[in-house]
């Protein structure tokens, strides 16, 4: 057994590449062709075999030659490697692989080595991206609107580290809006209540959550009566100051329950104070990309009812936008636009690549700030990578109804409560069980079902099954021993298989800044060990605990750790502690 250190399909890329190599040395193949769309992957039908690759797909062409002469000049060189049992060309020139069960059982054993690390990567190289999510206006707790790009944002920038990169976790604080405006007006009424004034109803277009009755109770505690009848002008910008500090205490006591913690939090007013927008646009200006010009009239209006503005213009239709958009206001004030223009031009500063979680309410901006973040990073003819992940609305049901709103929070049902009804884990789970572009459904009750149909019990029902098991055999006087792994057969070599992908699917999920993948593997995973564990009940043989043979009940003892083990590091990239019993 030739014991190898990187990951199994990492390996027999490496394979392939060298045979690609051989294939220049000989002339078969032009020196130089690139060879970055060149894959090692499992075939989509498992019975073709172990991997394919599509390298005499791809390089027949620039190396002007025919796909199946090339696929038969590699498959000469392939088969070379003691590890490749076989390879066949299959349709124009597609090679299937099969390998020898010494190279699963190896993959096993470097599973073991590598323990936590199993999947790691160094794909990133240690390049910096800022994830920037959540970013909820700081004007009440967390609700399950943001629950899911919260979880989104975090599970990706834990992907992102796993993957090599280093992370920089934002949260881009909107206080500078209208919004917080508002907030300061709800918090006075509070104040005023605190100070013993009957205030009624809330009125229409402030916020009526309780969730302000402590604020203003603060309030009263360190102000007195001193702004109860005193003009908004002198206490506007004071209370709005103290509600947004208690929001943020409350929203990262939120988040806190998730377990999601922001390295950064970064204030929109605090930008603008800086001069920090004003700078952009000058720079924007000496490149030619903001000038002074008319905006458009909206769709539908006319010239008798819309009065032509001159404003300061970015030309995003020069990056692919349907219109220049304007980044001031007529009163001269910022629009949303020119602020977070700004604030994309602060985080380019520190970082390689940026990732914007963003809720699906938001798609109509994504356009131009794209647009916004090419011209301000691609100065020297490369922009900064830069992405926005569309994540839609959950909506709340109890066996199938709509859940109500909550009184605390005024309109909307609290991440809190949420969290502390069905639990962390599940909740950060089932955020990542589908895309987050579709639309999903929370269900109290089907979200903590026992039952194969809820992938969040199904994979912590398999984890915490290997553990039972691993204790049942240590009571039975049984250990995991890697001394007798070729005695597992092909059941066994096919979870192994499964268990393989998982570096893969950690470079592939964080190359596509998608960690619902991991989840997704993790379902299938843990659907595969389930299926095998399901033959023993009908063959005693075939149990992990076979108490006649004790060579093969620690070879499987020590295959059950190792699918343990790649099931904790996949949770752990998603935030949930795995189960050792439910």
């Amino acid at each position: 057994m030739t014991s190898h250190t990187i990951p199994l399909f990492a390996e027999i890329a490496n394979v392939i590449d060298a045979a690609l190599d051989a294939l220049e040395t000989a002339g078969t193949l032009p020196a130089g062709l690139p060879r970055g769309a060149v894959t090692c992957e499992p075939p989509r039908d498992p019975s073709h075999g172990d991997m394919a690759t599509n390298a005499a797909m791809v390089l027949a062409k620039p190396a002007g030659t025919n796909p199946r002469a090339l696929a038969t000049a590699l498959v000469d060189e392939l088969t070379k490697d003691a590890r490749v049992t076989s390879a066949e060309i299959a349709g124009p020139g597609f090679i299937n692989l099969r390998l020898a069960p010494a190279a699963w059982i190896d993959e096993l054993a470097l599973i073991a080595r590598a323990a936590n690390d199993y999947g790691r990567s160094g794909m990133g190289g240690g390049s910096v991206v800022n994830v920037e999510y959540v970013s909820a206006n700081p004007t009440g707790p967390m609700h399950m609107g943001h629950c899911r790009g919260a979880v989104v944002g975090d599970a990706l920038a834990a992907l992102l580290e796993y993957a090599g990169h280093e992370v920089i976790r934002e949260y881009y604080v909107n206080d500078a809006g209208a919004q917080v405006d508002v907030l300061a007006r709800s918090a006075h009424i509070r104040y005023r209540e605190a100070l013993g004034e009957a205030v009624g109803e809330i009125p229409e277009g402030l916020y009526p959550g309780d969730y302000l009755v402590p604020v203003g109770q603060t309030l009263a505690a360190e102000f007195g009566d001193k702004y109860a009848a005193a003009p908004e002008a002198e206490w506007l910008v004071l209370f709005r100051e103290k509600a947004v500090a208690a929001m943020l205490v409350m929203i990262r006591s939120d988040l806190a329950l998730l377990g999601i913690h922001h390295d950064l939090f970064s204030s929109e007013a605090e930008l603008q104070a800086s001069g920090k927008v004003d700078a952009a646009e000058a720079w924007l200006r000496a490149h030619d990309l903001v000038y002074d010009g008319l905006l458009e009239a909206p769709k539908g209006k006319t010239l008798e009812d819309w009065e032509p503005v001159e404003l300061p213009l970015f030309r995003s239709t020069k990056f692919g936008d349907d219109q220049d958009r304007p980044i001031k206001k007529s009163n001269g004030a910022w629009t949303y636009f020119g602020a977070d223009l700004a604030y994309h031009f602060q985080k380019a500063q520190t970082a390689d690549a940026l990732v914007d979680i963003w809720g699906a309410d938001h798609a109509g901006t994504v356009k131009r700030i794209k647009a916004a973040v090419a011209a301000l990073t691609g100065a020297e003819g490369k922009p900064k990578p830069f992405e926005v992940k569309l994540v839609q609305m959950v909506q709340l049901l109890r066996d199938g109804q709509p859940v109500k709103m909550s009184k605390r929070a005024g309109t909307f049902v609290t991440l809190a409560d949420v969290v502390r009804e069905v639990g962390k884990d599940v909740v950060r789970f089932t955020m990542l069980t589908r895309k987050p572009d579709a639309q999903m459904d929370f269900d109290f009750a089907k979200v903590v079902e026992a039952s194969k149909d809820n992938p969040v019990f199904y994979v912590q029902y398999a984890h915490a099954r290997i553990c039972s098991t691993l204790r049942k055999g240590a009571a039975e006087g049984f250990g995991p021993s890697d001394a007798n792994l070729p005695l597992l057969g092909e059941e066994e070599l096919g979870v192994i298989k499964l268990a393989a992908q998982f570096p893969r699917v950690v470079e592939g999920a964080a190359a596509a800044r998608e960690p619902h993948r991991v989840a997704f593997f993790l379902a299938d995973l843990a659907a595969a060990f389930h299926a095998f564990w399901n033959v023993g009940n009908d063959r005693p043989d075939k149990r992990f605990i076979v108490a006649q043979d004790a060579r093969l009940t620690e070879a499987r003892l020590f295959l059950a750790a190792q699918i343990g083990q790649v099931v904790r590091n996949g949770l752990a990239l998603l935030g949930v502690e795995a189960a050792e019993e439910l």
